[in-house]
């Protein structure tokens, strides 16, 4: 999986950051692209991208504030002229309907492809036997979802070398102990399948805060994850700002991620106030809380 930043800034476009878009690429794991948030713009980011719209499977809108939804109208119309055919899942807050029909229909588009809107509330929004996403109601001026996505643990790797030392030649029956069967081979031994396989691998945890004051529901979201993506609009020393515009601060957000418990985190949706000359001292306040911080920039790209 790869977590590629289609916009990282706050508000308003700017040179250096576009409005907020994330793209979570899993090729491997099911051959798709989700998309978290849709600013103004996004598929003009996409067009800069290796992502590809026909591509994308599921878009998690996290608010219906104009710099995460307003791109929405414009990809959804264009995936279509592009020839995507396959069904597109939107989930968003109570209004992501309304909005997203009233700007087909008053622009008189048609959807080649089947657009299902699921307008959540908190818990699991959607699980399937490789994924679970869960949405966890946040603190922002308009109802705002941050997005827990927990990938399923995968079995361990066959322990073919073991196998051939006991004179198992590869076939069918691999993929029987692989799955942890217990097997008959053709001269009468009986194996265990589970002997012959290494630990499950754990699934990652990725954590992606929408909008939002610093609130327990953000630690409780981010809890043990592998990833925490977290708003960050403000810095050290601006935390009456962020409270009075319901953001966060870096600092607000790293301290987030040392409670929890987070293996990684990266900070996204910076305020247009800031320079990139800013983002050395920016970065190093949020460091010397939880030093294995990143910020991201328009089209930086995480393997996760």
């Amino acid at each position: 999986m790869e977590l590629f930043f289609l916009g990282t800034g706050a508000g308003i476009p700017a040179k250096q950051r576009n409005v907020t878009s994330i793209a979570l690429l899993m090729s491997e794991e099911r051959n798709a692209t989700w998309l978290f948030d849709c600013g103004e713009g996004t598929q003009h980011q996409i067009l800069k991208s290796k992502i590809r719209p026909g591509k994308i499977e599921k878009i998690f809108v996290s608010h219906l504030h104009g710099d995460h939804i307003y791109g929405l109208p414009g990809l959804l119309s264009s995936r279509s002229f592009q020839g995507g055919e396959t069904p597109l899942t939107i989930y968003g807050p109570k209004g992501v309907r309304e909005f997203v029909e009233v700007s087909l229909r008053t622009s008189g588009t048609h959807l080649r492809y089947a657009l299902d809107i699921c307008e959540i509330d908190e818990g699991t929004v959607f699980q399937d036997k490789q994924f679970k996403v869960s949405a966890f109601k946040l603190h922002h001026g308009l109802p705002s979802y941050g997005y827990r996505i927990e990938e399923a643990d995968r079995s361990g790797a066959l322990n073919v070398r073991k196998l051939q030392e006991m004179g198992i030649p590869p076939g069918p029956i691999y993929k029987q102990i692989k799955s942890g069967e217990e097997v008959v081979l053709d001269d009468g031994r009986v194996i265990d399948g589970k002997a012959f396989t290494f630990a499950p691998i754990k699934g990652k945890i990725l954590a992606i805060a929408g909008d939002t004051r610093k609130c327990e529901n953000t630690r409780q979201l981010a809890m043990n994850a592998d990833w925490l993506v977290h708003e960050s609009t403000f810095q050290l020393g601006q935390e009456q700002l962020a409270y009075e515009f319901f953001h966060t601060t870096n600092t607000e957000a790293a301290t987030i991620a040392k409670e929890a418990g987070v293996k990684n985190l990266v900070l996204t949706h910076i305020s247009s106030r800031f320079t990139e000359a800013d983002m050395v001292q920016f970065l190093q306040e949020a460091k010397e809380i939880f030093p294995n911080c990143k910020i991201a920039s328009d089209f930086s790209c995480f393997d996760l």
